[in-house]
């Protein structure tokens, strides 16, 4: 495997700062956003590199767990984050903990324990990779699906009060929504799966090539996580949609958009 270099690492970021001049000459409104996350990647991905090493080096539960739940929480943030009208108070990233900790968790853990088998099962360099991949892609569709619905109420909800008047239940009342909610939320996902190998080659399988593991070794590997990924998004995004839902609305199923914060 080839050692990079500070001197590599920082011809690398030298597309990100065009990539930030470039938005700011078409007044675009991100660069001060795109040069800020850049840093927070790189100070957290160094900083979860020596936490790694300490952990990979103990191999204790309590440790796999405690760095798991953190994972857990800053990913619900996250799926907050760029909501144009997340839910008031906890609710909305309290949605998103649970959706993803329902998914993702129960998938690692069926995953580490039936179809992997390391010795322990929670050994960490397997379980911490696995499970931030499934909680990444999970939270992307989480967001997209929350911030797709409760936009998309704000916009049609006198299409979905004159159904309630005409007596349709709640959940009638915004099926067609709910639906269309779930599918933004898994499209990227699926674009990814129906791209692999064609159009791009995924990061999982570029990575173990990279570091040297034979090709259709990283490829088996590569349909493992896709297959994981898009069972975890499924039913992250699913269950998300569907408490949102039922939160948008009361025990005398009227709409209640004054649950929502204002962008």
């Amino acid at each position: 495997m080839i050692l990079l270099g500070p001197v590599d690492l920082a011809l690398a970021a030298l597309l990100v700062v065009a990539s930030a001049a470039l938005a700011w000459a078409l007044r675009l409104g991100i660069s001060r956003s795109l040069l800020i996350a850049t840093t927070r990647m790189v100070i957290q991905l160094l900083l979860v590199g020596l936490v790694l090493k300490a952990v990979f080096a103990q191999a204790q539960l309590v440790w796999i767990a405690l760095i798991a739940v953190v994972m857990l929480l800053v990913a619900g943030y996250e799926s907050t984050a760029r909501q144009k009208r997340p839910m008031a108070g906890l609710w909305s990233i309290s949605i998103g903990v649970g959706a993803m900790f329902l998914s993702t968790f129960t998938v690692t853990v069926l995953t580490l324990t039936v179809i992997l088998g390391p010795s322990p099962w929670y050994t960490p360099q397997y379980a911490i990779p696995l499970l931030g991949m499934l909680l990444g892609n999970t939270m992307t569709g989480v967001a997209l699906s929350l911030d797709r619905l409760t936009q998309t109420l704000w916009e049609r909800r006198g299409m979905v009060e004159a159904r309630l008047m005409l007596g349709h239940p709640w959940n009638t009342a915004l099926a067609d929504i709910r639906r269309d909610c779930m599918r933004a939320g898994m499209i990227p996902t699926l674009n990814a799966m129906a791209a692999a190998g064609v159009v791009s080659l995924p990061g999982m399988m570029t990575g173990q090539i990279l570091a040297g593991t034979p090709p259709v070794e990283a490829v088996k590997y590569q349909i493992l996580i896709m297959c994981l990924i898009m069972g975890s998004t499924t039913a992250g995004t699913a269950l998300a949609v569907q408490v949102a839902c039922r939160r948008l609305f009361d025990a005398r199923e009227r709409l209640r958009l004054d649950r929502l914060r204002s962008p």
